[in-house]
């Protein structure tokens, strides 16, 4: 009963809201006729911590295939909790042509539908536990088994690492082992399993880098970290050790799954830890749960939307944003950062025995590109979590470089002997290098891989958006505890690693510009990036920094380098900084001296995004414009950032086509916005974040107080919106055949702010 007049209540608001504006997300709503088939017809489902993919197969069987943010192997794998496979008897669902599975993004949960039977599934948003709830038409049995892949202990050598995803170790001649889960015995009709890592890559990490010196300051994150699910529900007993089997017909049943992470000594007290954290959930009441749920997906919504309607591309970036925030929402308030490779909603099927994980075939513990945080990807995710107000979920992005801080300032004294700290392209969430990128037989300091030697300007990206979300929330704690002591470590590190110039000036030298330029010399992110943070630190309160630091901050900015300058060659940049082409047009170079091209980025273009420079109403324009079109490498999804930065120099065909071509870039799964693996691995969590950036800049813009509308809108796409501005300030509106209209901004007097800006 509370939980129907909660839901009456709920509707009762949205439409209310919808008089308003809001456009609530059940619009974006995903239903599927019939059953599934395997584990590429699943659902994503989460909050924030414990994820699902949920789907049926053919005979009317209901899988869950659970993930969680802190299940690290001992070899730095991020594995799955486990798969439950629930049967009815007799099954209503199987043979139905009727069945219909639906995603209600508006209270985070998936229905399973065939006539007037339905399983409600929904992972509470506020505890880690999940619900399954069945209501039958008439009295039935259920089967809940938990179904372990990970049953026996193996080893690979390097060849069949590097092939199962471990790209990190393919050069270790030792190879890996892996350990297998443990299944408990069945008791008070609980079933129970979990992984305890006996061993750990950590101090071999410590060891390869040059670094063991340092394990004793810095604990093991890996070693007896114990992770697992205990299965339980009423009406139900043990049938086995993996399995729960109801007492009795029934028409309404409920199972519940609860996971936990944690370090113990052994796995008998992670035991008692479950045990206690169970009885501490189930002393609130399912329907006050529930409520507490549907009140945090309701207040998520609320915080912001953007709907777009006009065209039939139109509806389908529409539906792409909305599935992309969610996505994000349910996995986005763990202990460590969303994968770039996968998020946590990677699936795969069981081997044969002696079988192992390639890319064409693997168990759902696989992804590619291993288990290190990619700076270049995952930034992507966070950078639309400011305008659409979801501070509570770049906590663990920042929070991951932060808790890493002491280590990496500890190394950068062993290695270069010097203060500050510089964080590699591509970590462990504890903030060393991979050991690959290193490099396995290193006898120096200096990584040897090409792509990521001296590839440190991430770390500048990451100030930046702290500072964002400063100048949103004017969270002065935050700037102490996080924004300082970061800029503090990054910016004296870009103070004592390189020398001065002939001129003064810092000589960034050796050097790369992004992977893509890997001999620079005063590459043209890290010069923006610094231009771009140290006069934001310099405005912050005097009182949140020393004097020092700011003396510091000063000096730097002082002494930088301008922004590489040349002229265009044939249309085109010069490819190797090699000079300049006087029947060129003026343009931003790369680097100010550079080798050949080895990816596909446009290191130019970081002066526009992220750092903001170049941009609609600021000088130069057109010479941002023009390195724009000059670009070597377009690249319109995946970690691509043509969109954006095409809407920051309010290009707006280019940003509309670019919008359009990554909330398109489905996947091969039924649910197309498990989006292409691109680049990366599917669900390509990077190209949909991307896709977000795109849209918002098309319709927002800020700079310091000024907010700018309508900077890159198309005429024939309508949009309601409730966007983030600084100065905790939110710009909600319609925009239709290219006017603004209903426009509310709260607070009232930053009404004086807004600038729609001229087609």
């Amino acid at each position: 009963m509370k939980r129907t007049l909660l839901l009456l209540l709920l509707l009762c608001m949205a439409a209310i809201a919808n008089a308003e504006g809001q456009i609530f997300p059940e619009t974006n709503d995903v239903t599927w006729a019939g059953l599934g088939t395997d584990e590429n017809s699943s659902m994503p489902l989460g909050n924030g911590d414990v994820a699902l993919n949920v789907w049926t197969e053919k005979n009317g069987d209901m899988l869950l295939l659970l993930a969680k943010t802190d299940s690290w192997s001992e070899n730095g794998q991020l594995l799955k909790l486990g798969r439950i496979r629930l049967k009815l008897i007799p099954n209503p669902f199987a043979g139905s042509d009727s069945v219909e599975q639906t995603l209600k993004l508006e209270n985070g949960e998936v229905q399973i539908r065939g006539g007037r039977n339905v399983a409600h599934i929904w992972v509470d948003a506020n505890h880690p536990v999940v619900h399954i709830e069945i209501e039958s038409q008439k009295p039935l049995e259920m089967e809940a088994k938990s179904e372990i892949w990970r049953t026996e202990s193996y080893h690979l050598d390097a060849r069949a690492v590097s092939a199962a995803g471990f790209f990190e170790w393919g050069a270790n001649p030792n190879g890996l082992g892996f350990e297998p889960d443990t299944v408990l015995p069945a008791r008070h009709n609980v079933v129970c399993w979990y992984h305890f890592n006996t061993h750990s890559i950590y101090p071999l990490v410590f060891e390869r880098e040059h670094l063991a010196s340092l394990l004793p300051k810095y604990p093991d994150p890996l070693l007896h970290r114990c992770f697992g699910v205990a299965m339980k529900g009423g009406g139900l007993q043990s049938k086995d050790n993996q399995t729960l089997k109801s007492v009795e017909p029934k028409r309404l049943f409920r199972l519940d799954l609860h996971a936990l992470t944690q370090q113990v000594d052994k796995p008998e007290s992670w035991q008692a830890a479950l045990a206690s954290q169970i009885a501490a959930i189930d002393a609130t009441s399912v329907d006050d749960a529930a409520m507490a749920h549907q009140k945090w997906w309701a207040d998520f919504w609320n915080r912001s939307w953007i709907r777009v309607t006009g065209t039939s591309d139109a509806g389908k970036v529409s539906q792409g944003y909305a599935i992309q925030r969610f996505m994000t929402a349910c996995a986005g308030r763990g202990a460590q950062p969303i994968k770039f490779n996968g998020s946590l909603f990677t699936v795969g099927h069981d081997l044969p025995r002696g079988a192992h994980s390639t890319e064409r075939n693997h168990d759902p513990d696989y992804r590619a590109w291993g288990a290190c945080f990619w700076n270049q990807n995952v930034r992507l995710v966070y950078w639309p979590l400011i305008e659409t107000g979801d501070y509570d979920l770049l906590t663990p992005w920042f929070n991951m470089y932060v808790k890493a801080l002491p280590l990496v300032k500890d190394r950068t004294q062993l290695y270069f002997h010097h203060g500050g700290g510089a964080f590699v392209e591509t970590i462990y969430f504890w903030g060393l290098p991979n050991v690959s990128d290193f490099g396995w037989s290193n006898q120096g300091m200096q990584l040897q891989s090409t792509y990521m030697r001296y590839h440190v300007q991430g770390a500048l990206e990451v100030i930046a958006q702290m500072l964002d979300r400063y100048d949103h929330t004017q969270d002065t704690d935050f700037a102490t505890s996080s924004i300082v002591p970061m800029a503090d470590a990054v910016v004296t590190f870009y103070n004592q690693h390189w020398k001065r110039g002939a001129d003064g000036k810092v000589l960034f030298e050796p050097a790369q510009s992004i992977e893509t330029y890997q001999i620079a010399t005063n590459p043209t992110p890290d010069i923006a990036g610094l231009m771009s943070i140290l006069p934001r630190l310099l405005a912050l309160p005097t009182a949140l920094s020393t004097d020092a630091q700011r003396q510091t901050w000063k000096q730097v900015l002082a002494d930088l380098p301008p922004i590489p300058m040349g002229r265009t060659a044939k249309g085109k940049l010069p490819r190797r900084g090699k000079g300049d082409d006087d029947d060129g047009q003026p343009t931003i170079l790369p680097a100010l001296k550079y080798g050949p091209s080895r990816n596909t980025e446009n290191p130019e273009l970081y002066t526009i995004f992220p750092y903001r420079i170049y941009g609609v109403d600021k000088p130069d324009l057109q010479l941002a414009r023009t390195a724009f079109k000059a670009r070597v490498f377009p690249f319109d999804k995946c970690w691509g950032q043509d969109g954006t930065q095409a809407a920051g120099l309010g290009l707006t065909a280019d940003a509309q086509k670019t919008a359009i071509r990554e909330f398109t870039s489905y996947g091969n799964q039924r649910f197309l916005w498990f989006w292409s693996k691109n680049n990366d691995w599917i669900p390509d969590v990077d190209n949909g974040g991307s896709g977000m950036i795109t849209l918002q800049h098309m319709l927002m813009q800020c700079d310091g107080r000024r907010i700018q509308l309508l900077p890159a809108w198309p005429l024939e796409w309508t949009a309601d919106f409730k966007l983030h501005a600084p100065f905790n300030t939110t710009v909600e509106g319609h925009v239709e055949n290219g006017k603004l209209s209903r426009l509310k901004v709260v607070p009232e007097e930053r009404e004086k702010d807004i600038v729609v800006m001229p087609r």
